[in-house]
Formats: C-alpha cells, sequence, structure tokens
C-alpha cells in the first residue's frame, strides 16, 4: 500500500509498505481521503514541537471498513463509511478523572505524536470509531476539523442570548460559526479575506468584519450598541487577535481560546477583573461533538463544496503543501483522495 511520509523539513514522500493486519478488538479501515490540517502545515515547515520524526500526516478521515477483528461489536460492519476519533486518552491524569478525555495530559494525536491516516489501509481500535451515515466519504474527511469548532461553542455556554464574535474563518472557525447559528446566536465573523467572509455569511454569520479594511472596534461597537460581543471564539493564534479578544469582549462576557500563538501574548490583565471575564481553553473535540456535526452534514445544506480548496493525488501532496506555503490564507481543506490506486 502507498503511505505519505514528512521525512524533514520541507519533505514529503509517497512510500510502500504493508498493508497493517490488526488484532481482535481493531477495524481495517480502507481510506478514502484524508484533509491536511494546519499541524501537518507545521510538521512540514519544522515548525510543529509536537511532531515524531518522519511521521505519517493525518488525522482528518473519510474511510470505509474494510475488515473487523472477532471482538468487534456487531453494529460496525465492513463497508460502513465512518470517521475516526484521532484522540488517545489515558484514563488517569487530571483531565480524563474529570470527565475530559479531549484534554487528555498525554494525549497523542494520530498524524502528530503517532502515525497518522495518509495512507492506503490503517488499524484503528473500534472504540474511536465514528460511524457517519448518510455523509459522503469525501465529506467525512471535514468532520473532525468542524467538531472542534463546534466544542469551542459548548466551551463558551453559547445560547441564543449570544452574541458571539469568531475571530478566523478557517475551517476550525467556520466550525464555531455553524454551530453558534445553530444555537440561535447573532454571530459576528472576523477576518482579512473577502472570500472567507462570503462564505461565513452563507454558513450563519450575521454580520462580517474584514479588519484589514475596516475599525474593528468601531464596528463591533455599531453591531453590539456599545455593549460588545458575549462571547469571543479566538480561532487564529496570534498576537493581534488574542489581544482584541480580551479587549473587545463584553463586560461579564467569555473568552474561548483554540488558537495557538507562535509567540507570548501580552495583556493589560486590568481587563479580566475590571470587565470579570471568564475564560476558556477549548481542546480538540468529544465525541458529542463529533455526532453533532455528523447531524449537521446529514442536513444536506452545508456548502462542502466550498470547504475544500483542493483534491489531490499522494504524489501530488508535495506540491500541494508548496502551494499551501505560498497562499495560506486561501485555503480551507486540501484533501488527499486514496481510492484511486
Amino acid at each position: 500500500m502507498r503511505q505519505i511520509r514528512i521525512p524533514a523539513q520541507g519533505e514529503m514522500i509517497v512510500e510502500e509498505a504493508q498493508i497493517p493486519q490488526g488484532g481482535a478488538d481493531e477495524v481495517l479501515l480502507k481510506i478514502g481521503y484524508v484533509g491536511f490540517c494546519g499541524s501537518d502545515l507545521n510538521t512540514f515547515l519544522g515548525r510543529n514541537l509536537l511532531a515524531k520524526e518522519a511521521v505519517i500526516p493525518g488525522h482528518e478521515i473519510g474511510a470505509v471498513i474494510e475488515r473487523v477483528g472477532t471482538q468487534v461489536p456487531g453494529f460496525l460492519k465492513p463497508g460502513m463509511t465512518v470517521t475516526v476519533n484521532p484522540y488517545t486518552n489515558c484514563g488517569h491524569c487530571a483531565a480524563c478523572r474529570a470527565g475530559h478525555p479531549n484534554a487528555c495530559e498525554f494525549n497523542e494525536t494520530l498524524g502528530v505524536q503517532r502515525d497518522g491516516a495518509m495512507r492506503d489501509y490503517m488499524v484503528i481500535p473500534w472504540q474511536k470509531l465514528i460511524p457517519a451515515p448518510e455523509i459522503k466519504e469525501r465529506d467525512c474527511a471535514l468532520i473532525e476539523p468542524m467538531s472542534v469548532g463546534f466544542h469551542a461553542v459548548s466551551r463558551g455556554s453559547v445560547t441564543d442570548s449570544d452574541t458571539v464574535l469568531v475571530f478566523g474563518c478557517g475551517m476550525i472557525g467556520v466550525g464555531a460559526i455553524v454551530r453558534a447559528s445553530l444555537r440561535g446566536a447573532t454571530v459576528i465573523a472576523v477576518d482579512l479575506d473577502n472570500d472567507k467572509l462570503a462564505l461565513a455569511r452563507r454558513l450563519g454569520a450575521a454580520h462580517t468584519i474584514n479588519s484589514k479594511e475596516q475599525d474593528l472596534h468601531a464596528e463591533l461597537a455599531r453591531l453590539t450598541g456599545g455593549l460588545g460581543p458575549t462571547v469571543v471564539i479566538e480561532a487564529v493564534g496570534s498576537i493581534p487577535t488574542y489581544q482584541a479578544a480580551i479587549d473587545e469582549v463584553a463586560f461579564s462576557g467569555r473568552v474561548v481560546c483554540i488558537g495557538y500563538s507562535k509567540n507570548d501574548v501580552t495583556f493589560h490583565t486590568g481587563l479580566f477583573v475590571k470587565k470579570e471575564i471568564n475564560i476558556h481553553g477549548s481542546r480538540n473535540a468529544t465525541p458529542l461533538d463529533f455526532e453533532a456535526v455528523i447531524r449537521y452534514l446529514q442536513r444536506g445544506s452545508c456548502p462542502t463544496d466550498k470547504l475544500i480548496s483542493a483534491v489531490v493525488e499522494p504524489q501530488e501532496a508535495l506540491s500541494a503543501m508548496r502551494n499551501w506555503v505560498e497562499a495560506p490564507g486561501k485555503v480551507f481543506r486540501i484533501l488527499v483522495n486514496f481510492n484511486n490506486q
């Protein structure tokens, strides 16, 4: 079978390997589509300090069950379309014991700390499979990144009385926009790209702001009657957006942090106290978030074609990644198609 590996910074190869066999409680998957995400891009650029050496990337998965082990429950059958929960959890750390396995201290994500899904076949413990009936195999590769945005909305306890500001209209930000609008909130999307902002409106944002072309504070004051958004979701990971999240959130509001800033961020901490704001981290997603995304996609109203920037063959993955490096702001998701052999 074919598999893609990142052997060193700026390099990517397609190599041959044996099809894995799997154990009694495991499932052999025929991989259909796998998405490249920001962590894969950072691994390619040598910036992902968590990635194992010469890793096989990929944790956004659309696949079909090829074979099941003898101890796999009967509801999982060959031919089923599935996605995968790509995180591990130890069951013993503080997060796991508190019922937050998505934030496990010792998590190892597929394609980062352990080899991922960029290959024709892979073996997965049956407990990590998530059936996705009535969803195209290709679109299953969008479920995981959207679920991360869905989880952030849950962390912010968003309701229909909230005005939610989402910084960043990439795939994870899009997930947050969709989930917040589904909960009835008024959503304001902020980005630097007008095409992404147009798509944000289509996906549920009531208002959009191009912060490169418009005065962010003035626009937010106009849209919220001077009160500010009650919830701010930071899905960029830049110093300016993190600082703006604290500056712009309403008094007694909530800030949810998804993005990783590559540099230290300086805050005027007096605003933490004066505003009495709640600041929440948001990591990965839970099975309930995956299920919520699946229900949303099953409606058929999501313009999934608009969320996929390119579909490439394994041998084209290197050039696709190089193109992404050249124009990072224009990419939602690049999918690698493993169906053609």
